[in-house]
This record gives structure tokens, sequence and C-alpha cells, in this order.
């Protein structure tokens, strides 16, 4: 067993690190791909039209389910080379309902390893997206006990890690940021003067991707949540 370390300060991403996300949109996407039936392009063409699309919503709007059916509009008319039909966008739309009322599902041990890492350590969530959408989960979850606070941001960039630290008076280096996304968990708070601990989700956002590097001795990459426990 990893040797515990000193108390410090661990700060949880909550989207598809606490619990499940991407994976429904992928759902989504992979329904809206089915029936558009392009007559020139193929899937994965329009897959990436579409990641282009919303890679600039991201940007000019945010995240969430509004921007995403945004995205999906957009996509719809530069394919067809026209505005989308009232039919079109009630079809859209209903292929986007299961985002809407969707329950929060956690990932595998999370409960159990925050029980006890909170015990041993201070505890922060931060998360990024539409603020309404992502204060829904966060009521929804039954973790927010284990955190001495949970923040909801529009980007998870370098200042967004300086300004946390700042705000809970941590010293970066002592803090670790957990997650799954490598362009907003990891890379950014490395940047920032904080560890991280990588966890891998195989749903991941594509735009959330990014190189990381394999002798980093200041990221942790581990299989499962269930595994910090053991590092912390």
């Amino acid at each position: 067993m990893t040797q515990r370390r000193q108390a410090a300060m661990l700060v949880f991403d909550a989207d598809d690190t606490l619990w499940e996300n991407n994976v429904l949109f992928e759902r989504v996407i992979d329904d809206f791909l089915a029936w558009l039936d392009h007559p020139t392009l193929d899937r994965t063409e329009i897959r990436a039209v579409l990641d282009d699309i919303e890679r600039a919503n991201a940007v000019a709007h945010g995240y969430g389910s509004k921007v995403f059916l945004r995205s999906l509009g957009e996509c719809l008319e530069k394919l067809r080379e026209r505005p989308a039909t009232d039919r079109e966008r009630a079809e859209i739309d209903r292929l986007a309902a299961a985002l809407v009322g969707h329950q929060v599902e956690l990932m595998p041990g999370v409960a159990q390893t925050l029980d006890e890492l909170a015990t041993r350590h201070r505890l922060l969530l931060l998360t990024k997206g539409d603020r309404e959408e992502q204060q829904r989960k966060l009521d929804a979850c039954g973790l927010l006990h284990h955190f001495d606070a949970a923040h909801i941001v529009r980007e998870k960039d370098v200042d967004t890690y300086r300004w946390l630290a700042r705000e809970h008076a941590f010293d970066p280096a002592d803090a670790w940021m957990i997650g799954n996304s490598p362009r907003s968990d990891i890379l950014p708070a490395r940047a920032a003067g904080m560890n991280a601990v990588f966890i891998p989700n195989e749903n991941t956002w594509v735009l959330e991707d990014d190189e990381l590097d394999p002798g980093d001795p200041g990221v942790i990459r581990l299989a499962a949540f269930g595994d910090l426990a053991r590092h912390f």
C-alpha cells in the first residue's frame, strides 16, 4: 500500500470524475448522426464538423446542454445549407430530452472514497459549465457535505486555479487537482503550481483531451476513483 501523504487540499472535478456526464451527450450525438443521414459525408466527417462548431461555441457561450443544442442546430444548418425547420428543431430537442431530466449517477466508489478522504484532508469541488445546470447536479449528488466549498466557474484555466488558491488560502504545492480532463483539470492546475491526479474516463469529451507529459512527477495516474484512498 502506498504511504499516505500529509494532510493536503484535494480539489475535485465533478462531471466525468464524480459522476458520468459526457456519455449522455455521446448517446445524443450518435442518435443525431443517425438521424441526419447526410448524402455525402460519413459519420466521422460530420462529427468533425460538429466538433469544430462545439469548440467555437464553448469559447463564445460556455458549456452545458443549452449550448450543446445550439451546436446541433448549427451543425444541421451548415450541412444542409439552409435554416433548420421547426420540425427539425423539435426533433433535435426530442433527441436531447434525456439530458434534461437525467439523474446523477455516481462513479463506482466515489461516496465511500470521499467519506474516507474527508477524515484526513480538506476537500474542494470545482466544476465548470452553465451555473443553473451544474447547481442542479450538485444539489442532487448527495456529496456536498464532504467539501469545504463547491465552485461553479465559466472556465477552468490557470487563472481559475490561482484564484482558488488565494480564495482558500492554500499553498498550490500542497494541493492536488483530481480529474479526468487533461485540458481543464491537469494542465492548468500544473501551470498554477498545483499537483494533479489524472483519472481517465473513456467517455471524456474529445475537446477536453490534450497531451500530458508522462515524465511529470507532479501528476499521478490512477485507474479508478477508489484508488485515491491508497495515495491520500
